[in-house]
């Protein structure tokens, strides 16, 4: 079997893509974007990855089955030209306007391209209460019995300690940047804890290491929760914008969730009432209780 899949970006979008690597035995060519290269890049035999600029390299096959999880109309165009027996998720049409195929519609349904529109789209995406794996494994007819994410091998950074805080989430969602991220690293800290702010790296893989050198991550809904997840590290995530029900912890996360979820959901502004809506103290306590190690299961004896 021969699997084409096409999932470019976000960077924490494709690394939550990974788990569905564990159901197909096919040989798999993933395309994405240029930065991403290095989070599919060897995860796993048989796979080839290729970036978006280098496209056209796909097409020197047919494929059993091609995943398009991305919703744009190049993307979609792009699939066109590629010879296939089956599709799952996005695709144009005859006149070239966005469709999706019907086994993928728990997943698009709650897009920028679902059929319903982008109001209601919204509507159900506040409503949903499954990961985004258990969306995309029922499509494929399948049940996500919790697959871990695929990592690639970090680069060595040594920067280290017990808590990584990850301070901003970039210029498309401002009001994931919690107002209170200077004022919890003094507060850990006077608690004689170690603390880092994650810093910019020249590539994406010593940002990896920087994650997994530390006991706790304290941040948004953003890439480095995803690296921690695929790597048990322990995270608190807040969610002040995005889906928090979106997201498999592995049993490693707490999620504080904004209890003004609702009225900012999926808004790209930025609204100061956002970003302090949820208290510096439940944040702290929620890390300091991460902090503390895991109580031993006792044994009961029986006669």
């Amino acid at each position: 079997m021969k699997l084409l899949i096409v999932k470019l970006g976000a960077t924490g979008d494709v690394v939550r893509t990974t788990p569905i690597l564990s159901r197909f035995s096919a040989e798999v060519t993933w395309i994405t974007a240029a930065k991403n290269v290095v989070f599919v890049d060897g995860i796993r035999e048989g796979l080839r990855s290729l970036p978006w600029e280098r496209r056209e390299e796909a097409r020197n096959q047919q494929y059993d089955l091609v995943i398009n999880l991305e919703d744009d109309l190049d993307s979609a165009q792009f699939i066109k030209t590629v010879e296939h027996s089956q599709l799952f998720g996005a695709y144009a049409d005859d006149s070239n306007r966005l469709r999706y195929t019907d086994d993928s519609k728990r997943w698009f349904d709650l897009s920028l391209i679902s059929s319903f529109g982008r109001q209601e789209a919204d509507r159900l995406k506040l409503l949903n209460r499954h990961t985004y794996q258990e969306l995309i494994f029922a499509g494929l007819g399948f049940q996500f019995s919790a697959e871990k994410y695929l990592l690639p091998q970090p680069i060595e950074t040594e920067l280290s300690g017990d808590v990584a805080i990850s301070p901003e989430a970039g210029p498309v969602w401002p009001m994931k940047n919690w107002a209170y991220f200077a004022e919890l690293k003094r507060d850990l800290e006077q608690r004689g804890l170690v603390v880092n702010n994650l810093p910019r790296r020249g590539s994406l893989l010593e940002h990896l290491c920087d994650v997994r050198n530390h006991r706790l991550l304290v941040g948004g809904d953003s890439l480095p929760m995803h690296l921690a997840l695929g790597s048990g590290v322990r995270c608190v995530s807040l969610f002040t914008c995005t889906s928090p029900w979106e997201i498999h912890g592995y049993g490693l996360q707490k999620k504080l969730v904004s209890p003004l979820l609702a009225e900012f959901f999926y808004k790209r502004n930025f609204e100061p009432r956002a970003t302090t809506a949820i208290s510096l103290e439940q944040v702290r306590d929620a890390a300091l209780e991460a902090l503390q190690p895991a109580k031993p299961v006792l044994a009961v004896e029986t006669r």
